[in-house]
């Protein structure tokens, strides 16, 4: 078996990733892991921006209260004023390493409004700074003489004092590494590290639809789990309120930003409703607005909502927004400067995570974690738009500059082979590999918008028999990429819904019928 031995091992090439490898590059060698090619993330996909105090006519204190209203109450307030004083610098960093944020004539940066944000503050690189963001990361880190970047790859699981073969007498709770799968050989190779960075994004596949990429199925989440570290706030799972609804091809976000300018959200008789349910209207807290959206299909029986653009001028639209007037122009011959867009709420981001301090530090010594995969305390109960950039690179920094203060542990360790001598029967993975649709659709149908107990214990009995299954043929077989999606996509699933029948309140994402009102007693954070 291939063993792989670096300083710092990054898990993800996305935004959470790469800052971190960056930090710490100068200082040791770095190997990045990343499942597909190096540039493919929930980062890319970005396309609102990056939220942070910029401007004159904003405060620390503004965004501060923003995060704290959206995230219903549940916000850490110590990460949340880390988040926002640190920011600017972080937001000089990216600069610094060649972002190029969208500027109006006179060269200053053109900030845009989303929802929950009281004034202007997302800096934006046009409608793609997800992608501006990642490319721009992604070649520093491809041209650092000590970053090696490691495509098509999937993790399998940590390592732990509990693999290896050492008799390590004052090892407890340590992580020293990570198999993995090289999908190009089929191979699993062993990498070993000092410290190791979980940045292995969101997990929003586990639904039936979502915005996210195809990766994101919650590898580094239930890795973590397994290994025993802490995870928490599961339930609290954001639905963006307007993707693009279009059954023929992959789901395709429309932005917030859309709203920020002026879009208008109207049902299927053309009626504006948003102003049924909050006074903020369009620009209401993601959950308020996918809450409505949620309602009004139920009550029309129709399949989508409708996002109007049509009456703000048709060159700033698309002068705004080229990427989503393109992409709706090229898959369902809409102009969205005439026509209104249909839309619909999908999974967007997972708020909880793996459990970490200010400093990107989990429960597991060695082991850290940042970015989508992490929960840090900043989210609480509801993102507000547009912090998710700025919190993976304001602890990915926080993370790097923890561990650059210390030497690394100095344990010598022998890491055993992988154990591969099951034989694979193509002809019963043939059958398990549709359990990823009834894992999407148990998700969607009754872990979904809209929660009961009865909904989500008949999701629990159905994700148990369904992780059984996966876990016996896992243990008697080889490895694939599909079967370990598969695997850590049913514990992400038993995660959701488990956490979400413990929190019997509604507060934020997370809706109950059966406990429509938010309660003092779950004032707080749901740990597994």
């Amino acid at each position: 078996m291939k063993r792989i031995k670096t300083d710092y091992l990054v898990i993800g090439s996305g935004i959470a990733g790469l800052t971190f490898a960056l930090k710490v590059a100068d200082h040791g060698t770095v190997a990045i892991l990343t499942k597909k090619t190096a540039g493919e993330s929930n980062t890319r996909y970005a396309q609102g921006g990056i939220a942070a105090v910029t401007s004159e006519d904003d405060q620390f204190e503004y965004h501060f209260r923003d995060t704290l209203k959206a995230g219903a109450d549940l916000c850490h307030e110590d990460a949340v004023r880390i988040l926002v004083n640190e920011g600017p610098d972080r937001i000089k960093d990216l600069v610094s390493w060649g972002v190029k944020f969208s500027r109006d004539d006179a060269k200053n940066l053109d900030l845009a409004r989303e929802g929950g944000h009281r004034v202007k503050r997302i800096l934006h690189a046009s409608d793609m700074t997800g992608d501006e963001i990642e490319k721009t990361l992604l070649d520093k880190a491809v041209n650092h003489p000590n970053v090696q970047i490691f495509e098509n790859y999937t993790a399998i699981d940590l390592i732990t004092e509990h693999q290896v073969l050492d008799n390590l007498q004052f090892a407890f709770n340590v992580c020293f590494g990570v198999y993995a799968l090289n999908n190009v050989t089929c191979e699993v190779e062993a990498f070993r590290a000092d410290y190791i960075l979980m940045a292995g994004g969101g997990a929003s596949r586990v639904y039936l639809h979502t915005t996210n990429p195809e990766i994101a199925t919650g590898d580094g989440i239930a890795m973590a789990y397994r290994a025993g570290t802490k995870i928490a706030n599961m339930e609290f799972i954001q639905f963006h309120p307007t993707a693009l609804y279009d059954p023929e091809h992959e789901p395709f976000l429309i932005s917030e930003a859309l709203r920020g300018f002026g879009g208008i959200l109207r049902n299927g008789r053309g009626e504006r409703f948003m102003t049924k349910y909050d006074e903020a209207k369009e620009l209401a807290p993601r959950d308020i607005v996918a809450r409505a959206i949620d309602s009004e299909m139920k009550q029309s029986g129709e399949k989508c909502v409708f996002l109007d653009m049509t009456g703000l001028p048709a060159t700033d639209v698309k002068n705004r927004f080229p990427n989503i007037y393109r992409h709706c122009k090229k898959y369902l011959d809409l102009d969205i400067t005439r026509n209104m867009i249909p839309v619909v709420p999908a999974a967007h981001y997972v708020c909880g995570g793996i459990m970490t301090n200010l400093n990107g530090q989990t429960s597991m010594h060695n082991l850290l974690a940042s970015g989508e995969n992490a929960h840090t305390g900043v989210h609480g109960a509801n993102r507000l738009a547009s912090n998710s950039l700025l919190e993976a690179v304001v602890f990915s920094h926080r993370a790097a500059m923890k561990v650059l203060q210390k030497p690394g542990p100095q344990f010598k360790v022998t890491i055993p082979d992988w154990d591969d001598s099951g034989v694979e029967n193509d002809e019963e993975w043939g059958v398990l590999r549709h359990n990823r649709i009834e894992i999407q659709t148990i998700m969607w149908d009754y872990v979904g918008i809209v929660r009961s107990k009865n909904h989500l214990i008949r999701a629990m009995r159905r994700i148990n028999l369904l992780y059984d299954e996966i876990e016996d043929y896992y243990k008697r077989t080889r490895v694939s990429k599909g079967l370990l999606e598969l695997r850590n996509m049913t514990t992400i699933a038993y995660l959701i819904t488990r956490s979400a029948l413990s929190r019997e309140e509604s507060r934020g994402l997370h809706y109950r019928t059966d406990f429509p009102r938010k309660q003092e007693k779950f004032h707080k954070d749901t740990v597994i």
